[in-house]
């Protein structure tokens, strides 16, 4: 049965979405959603959702009111599960009961989700909690965006100049003069403590304080745009010590995140955590090989390899996968002892029951060979699982130290990105601080689609690039370019710590 959830999405950070709008999405056949619903929640649809854009920005209407209702009821009449995914709340501000109304004038059924309303959430992450017992017991919610002009407001402004509710306008920004003008007009003390909270709970969240008299003169200076909330009231005395979100160390710098999509959720998560604004361009696709018959045909002869060496998670996976296929599990590693490049790599396999027998210190090929000599590698058979096309440096040394080594392909890598335009423009905008590169591939694939010269340019200003290690950065230095930040641990972790270092210290 055809349905339409009105759906609130919440202020904007990701974690916010409620649970039960996570599951709706997941099964939507239509999702419309508007401008101040995070793009980031459209992961949650199936791969073959009709997704539709009806934002409305700075006057800027993709649609009409009246065309997403139409829209709504249309995808509807066609027997759809339809998500209407709204910012905030839909029943605060949202103009989420009018579609209601409409859908109900319709007979199309409808449910309403409710989301966390930003006038709530965006103060909050500034440190303004809306009551408190030594300021305020009771919160009014006022649109801002009453037309100034027009002969009677429909807001009784000498109950809300005159009360003891924190008062929070939503869209208040352009009509701010007009806002504040009327609320001293009608007995509010010009002194009285106001604030404005630009992109509440996202990466770009800002806020500042002043007065009711000086915050529209503040607000030019500052250039606070829409889309910001005003609150006035005595809470606001409460931000600068409770304000948390905006100590945030990475708050509002831009980091491109080049690594696979199946393995970037770390590197992403950790970014997020700390207020980055994380810009995904996979680089790089892990795909299957087109035959996987030569792996099957080695797994039939694991008894006769001393050591199996995983150089990546995929390796890992995809051999794994194979080895399931065959019927077999971690018995079937016999007596061979296993290495493992790196944590990462390190856990995975411990995931699947074997614990590594080999983890060296450091993740370069120089520091695995020593380690694999100094537990007796000279002589031995050793098989290493790995991308179809891969540096052969550990291989070539193994092979120097007197090891028979046998190179498995599990795995394929290919190009992620059609384009870097994006990237560049981002670049020229102001809106990066930070690329990352975890592996040569990465550098490779990242530079084959955006000219080394226009990062160049950039570099010796804002721009920093990240390298997880030497290898790394080698591959960079091909391009022309040089590293500025390099973690002594070359790991995801230490990459996010290194970045953290260079912020505290600029």
């Amino acid at each position: 049965m055809s349905k339409v959830y009105l759906i609130g999405a919440g202020p904007g950070d990701p974690g916010l979405l409620t649970l039960k709008a996570r599951d709706i999405l997941s099964r939507a056949d239509v999702v419309v959603y508007d401008y101040l619903a995070n793009e980031a929640f459209l992961k949650f649809c199936p791969s073959e959702a009709e997704l539709i854009y009806v934002g409305k920005k700075g006057g800027d209407h993709t649609l009409s009111q009246d065309k997403i209702n139409e829209l709504l009821v249309r995808k509807a009449s066609e027997q759809k599960i339809i998500a209407r995914l709204k910012g905030g709340d839909p029943y605060i501000f949202g103009r989420g009961a009018e579609e209601a109304q409409e859908l109900l004038k319709s007979g199309i059924s409808f449910e309403i989700v409710p989301g966390v309303t930003s006038a709530v959430a965006a103060p909050a992450y500034a440190g303004i909690p809306l009551t408190h017992r030594s300021y305020s017991s009771s919160v009014s919610f006022i649109t801002g965006h009453e037309d100034p002009d027009k002969p009677e407001s429909s807001h009784n402004w000498r109950s809300l100049a005159t009360g003891t509710s924190t008062l929070v306008f939503f869209m208040g920004v352009k009509n701010l003069p007009h806002i504040c003008e009327n609320l001293i007009r009608n007995g509010m003390d010009p002194q009285m403590p106001a604030a404005l909270v630009r992109w509440g709970t996202t990466c770009l969240h800002k806020s500042m304080v002043s007065t009711v008299q000086e915050i529209p003169g503040k607000a030019i200076e500052e250039n606070f745009k829409p889309p910001s909330l005003l609150v006035v009231g005595r809470v606001v005395l409460l931000r600068d010590e409770l304000n948390w979100f905006e100590k945030l160390p990475l708050l509002g710098k831009g980091v491109v995140v080049t690594r696979a999509r199946e393995q970037a959720s770390d590197l992403l998560e950790k970014m997020r955590e700390l207020g980055a604004c994380c810009y995904e361009f996979p680089t790089i696709e892990i795909q299957p090989l087109e035959t996987y018959t030569p792996v099957q045909d080695t797994i039939s002869e694991l008894s006769e390899f001393d050591w199996l060496v995983f150089t990546s998670v995929n390796g890992v996976r995809f051999f794994w996968s194979e080895l399931r296929r065959a019927g077999l599990d971690a018995r079937a590693f016999g007596a061979a002892r296993v290495a493992a490049i790196g944590p990462a790599t390190a856990q995975a396999l411990q995931e699947k029951g074997i614990h590594p027998d080999f983890v060296p210190d450091k993740y370069v090929a120089e520091s695995v060979v020593q380690g694999l000599l100094d537990l007796g590698i000279k002589n031995k058979y050793v098989l290493i699982p790995r991308a179809l096309k891969a540096r052969e440096v550990l291989p070539d040394e193994l092979r120097k130290a007197g090891a028979h080594v046998k190179i498995l392909p599990v795995y394929q890598t290919g190009l992620a990105q059609k384009s870097g335009t994006e990237i560049v423009k981002l670049m020229r905008d102001g809106e990066i601080n930070y690329i990352t590169f975890t592996s040569s591939s990465t550098v490779e694939n990242f530079f084959s689609l955006v000219d080394p010269e226009e990062v160049r340019s950039f570099q010796n200003q804002r721009l920093k690039i990240v390298c997880i290690g030497p290898v790394t950065a080698k591959t960079l230095e091909g391009f022309g370019l040089k590293t500025d930040i390099m973690p002594g641990e070359y790991t995801i972790p230490g990459m996010v710590q290194a970045m953290l270092d260079h912020v505290r210290q600029s």
